[in-house]
């Protein structure tokens, strides 16, 4: 597997591919690795100039800036009992990064600096026995580990090392500068990568048991800002609390909205278009159908509507033949004629030609113009409230309650919900409420009791908590007093046995 598996390419710098070494003749020549999946070369024991392009720099000064994590990998197999430098960012004398292995000490040295001053840290380690090498230097802060061959060597706390590097820098690699440093060795798979526990990449199997140090300071920093945060909260709520006081001597009312127009509590008023009293109750609107006093009519009128009139009112009859006729009710006689104030004034009407053969034709009641069988009467237009519905007969239309509505004062065309649990027409039994819906109503169980069907309970559950002696072949139901066992379809029985 290639080194830095699954890292982001903006938070790691691959210096072999970046130096070009491919293109690298003296000194330098591309030979096999530890694997195959990336490029190895031999630095060889000659004088030779491996840095970085201006462009190399500066990006390395990009991914440097500010950072307090890096850790540097290496994959080499360093010709025994030598020394060299492995890799040099360094200005001039002045190693920020300098990794060295020492065959003739057998140590390995990390040269960096700290507030403008060279520190080294030496440990005590062979690299340079002519075998493979893996190796790691992690740094979070003032912390270090050193990785070799995946096997935590070294662990250490040394002075922060400097970071923010300067634009005069370069990057060596295999040697410190152009005449000191040679490293003599194969090199492979030569990484900086910006994350915390860097070496996870070289070694996947290897466990993050603990947070580094930056990990550390995030986590405190997250605690300082979200004590900060509470801090803000509960300045916040203690103002809401004292506004909440000051608002308990307040009466705060619900407004209705309808039509664009705000009614307070308790507000009413009359929607003339649906002949209803709605009233604005806590913040809901609630509307009636108006309430129209009894006619009592002279004996030459009748109850009529009138356009505009909500409640009917006594209008003069008119007498032809025998027949009675209310206010603007027609008669065909040789000519229309309408009942107007009492009299039959003869009208003009120009009847509209009928698709359907002459004895599909049909005179509605008092009118003058006939239409054909099946006429939809109630699509011209009816006066049926929203409880009563048009119905269409053979020469008209007229209203009727719905299901669970009566009339209003023998008026279908108006209705009113019937209050089942009230006037006891329901079948709710024992151990049940009642409760009233419009329209409808329902049987709610009395607490503790279970339900059998839409309008009976019992006070045990024989077939749910397995009281019971059906056969495991029949179905169980339960019933005011107890329960009923059936058999299964493809059984026979009398339900405690079946088979």
């Amino acid at each position: 597997t290639a080194v830095g598996f699954g890292t982001d390419p903006d938070l790691q710098i691959d210096i072999i591919t970046e130096l070009d070494l491919v293109n690298t003749t003296l000194g330098v020549t591309q030979v096999s690795g530890l694997h195959n999946a990336s490029k190895a070369f031999l630095f060889q024991d000659i004088e030779r100039e491996i840095h970085a392009a201006p462009r190399v720099s500066e990006k390395l000064i990009q991914l440097f800036r500010n950072k307090s994590e890096f850790t540097f990998l290496a994959t080499l197999q360093q010709k025994a009992s030598t020394s060299g430098v492995i890799l040099s960012i360094r200005e001039l004398e002045h190693s920020y990064f300098e990794l060295e292995s020492s065959g003739l000490r057998d140590e390995i040295r990390y040269h960096y600096r700290f507030n403008g001053k060279s520190r080294t840290e030496v440990f005590p380690y062979r690299l340079a026995d002519g075998q493979w090498h893996k190796i790691a230097v992690s740094l979070s802060a003032s912390h270090l580990l050193l990785h070799v061959d995946c096997n935590r060597i070294y662990e250490r706390i040394i002075d922060p090392p400097e970071t923010n590097l300067t634009p005069e820098i370069n990057l060596w690699l295999g040697q410190r500068n152009r005449k000191h440093g040679f490293f003599k060795g194969v090199i492979q798979d030569v990484k900086v990568i910006f994350i915390p526990n860097g070496y996870i990449t070289q070694c996947p199997n290897l466990n993050r048991t603990c947070p580094t140090c930056s990990d550390f300071l995030s986590l405190v920093q997250g605690i300082m800002d979200l004590q900060e945060l509470l801090a803000k909260m509960t300045a916040k709520l203690n103002y809401a609390e004292t506004r909440l006081s000051q608002l308990e001597d307040c009466h705060c009312e619900k407004t209705c909205q309808v039509n664009g127009l705000i009614y307070r509590d308790k507000d009413s008023w009359v929607e003339d278009d649906h002949c209803r009293n709605c009233t604005c109750k806590s913040g809901v609107v609630e509307c009636r159908r108006m309430s129209c006093p009894l006619l009592d009519c002279p004996p030459d009128a009748l109850p009529v509507h009138v356009e505009s009139q909500c409640c009917k009112i006594c209008k003069a009859k008119c007498i032809y033949g025998g027949k009675v006729l209310a206010e603007g009710q027609r008669v065909l006689t040789k000519s229309c004629r309408e009942c107007r104030n009492g009299v039959l004034v003869k009208v003009t009407e120009t009847c509209p030609p009928l698709n359907c053969s002459e004895e599909d034709h049909v005179l509605p009641e008092n009118q003058c113009c006939s239409v054909c069988r099946g006429h939809n009467f109630c699509a011209e237009g009816h006066r049926c409230g929203e409880n009563s519905e048009c119905k269409n007969w053979n020469t008209k239309a007229t209203c009727e309650c719905k299901n669970g509505y009566l009339s209003v004062q023998g008026d279908p065309a108006y209705c009113e919900d019937i209050d089942e649990c009230a006037a006891k027409m329901h079948y709710c039994h024992a151990n049940t409420v009642c409760v009233n819906l419009p329209g409808s109503y329902r049987c709610d169980c009395v607490m503790g009791y279970v339900r059998v069907d839409d309008f009976s309970c019992t006070e045990h559950d024989e077939c749910g908590s397995e009281q019971h002696n059906c056969d495991e072949n029949a179905i169980c139901t339960n019933t005011v007093r107890g329960h009923t066992c059936t058999c299964k379809p493809g059984y026979v029985g009398n339900g405690t046995i079946c088979r």
